[in-house]
């Protein structure tokens, strides 16, 4: 089985690779919905080199300074991962808003179809290769590979919307409010996505409570055990 690191590592090069091609299509497009996309694989790049750097900080020994190691490495890098796509995502829903309330300027479908299509498959390609080693498994679950797992599901998502609302803007020859609208909603559906990330993997480093400590019960019966046995003598 290829191990993660390499699998990280092959999602983190398709996301750079598309990135110019998203970014120079999106000013040339006049498309706000590429922009994002290609904001967002920036992004989604970013965070996997902060996952990569968590797994090699959890494998390294323990030293005397660190004698438990690093076991919260890779759930920080998920907390990272998934605030960061979240405060992107509240950037871009901004936007749209602005753009659909100030008006919507002309947007060239064609070029925002091809590119938003050759990247929606090349970032499904991405989220097999995470799945493919992916055990599924409860508590021994990596929140780390599996935050970067969403967040390359969610871009072939973000792609696939973006390519239909170039299709569309193509077809009708005016429709340009449909690009704003479609990063729009693109941005709620992942922001709410990435918030119950965040919540889990907060709840997951949230310390737990001593574990000696005696629970109020057993405290209240001890008294009456002792009270017993001195009236039974």
């Amino acid at each position: 089985m290829v191990s993660r690191t390499k699998r990280l590592g092959v999602v983190l090069l398709l996301n750079l690779g598309l990135v110019a091609a998203l970014v120079v299509t999106g000013l040339a497009a006049h498309s706000l919905a590429v922009l994002a996309a290609g904001a967002d694989y920036l992004a989604d790049g970013g965070a996997i080199g902060v996952s990569l750097l968590a797994i090699w900080l959890a494998a390294r020994p323990p030293s005397p300074a660190r004698p438990r190691g690093h076991p919260n490495a890779t759930n920080t890098a998920a907390l990272v991962n998934a605030g960061w796509l979240l405060v992107l995502n509240t950037g871009i829903a901004g936007a749209a808003i602005w753009r659909l309330s100030a008006g919507t300027g002309r947007v060239a479908g064609l070029p925002v179809l091809i590119i938003s299509a050759i990247a929606a498959a090349v970032m499904l390609a991405g989220a097999l290769v995470l799945v493919s080693g992916t055990d599924g498994g409860g508590s021994e679950e990596d929140l780390n590979v599996k935050a970067v797992l969403l967040d390359t599901a969610a871009d072939a998502a973000t792609a696939a919307g973006v390519a239909v609302s170039g299709g569309i803007i193509l077809g009708a020859g005016g429709w340009y409010w449909v690009d704003p609208a479609t990063a729009l909603v693109i941005a709620v559906i992942v922001g709410y996505q990435a918030q119950k990330l965040v919540r889990k993997v907060a709840g997951a480093l949230r310390p737990a409570g001593p574990a000696g400590a005696p629970s109020a019960g057993p405290a209240r019966e001890e008294p009456a055990r002792g009270r017993a046995a001195r009236r039974h003598a």
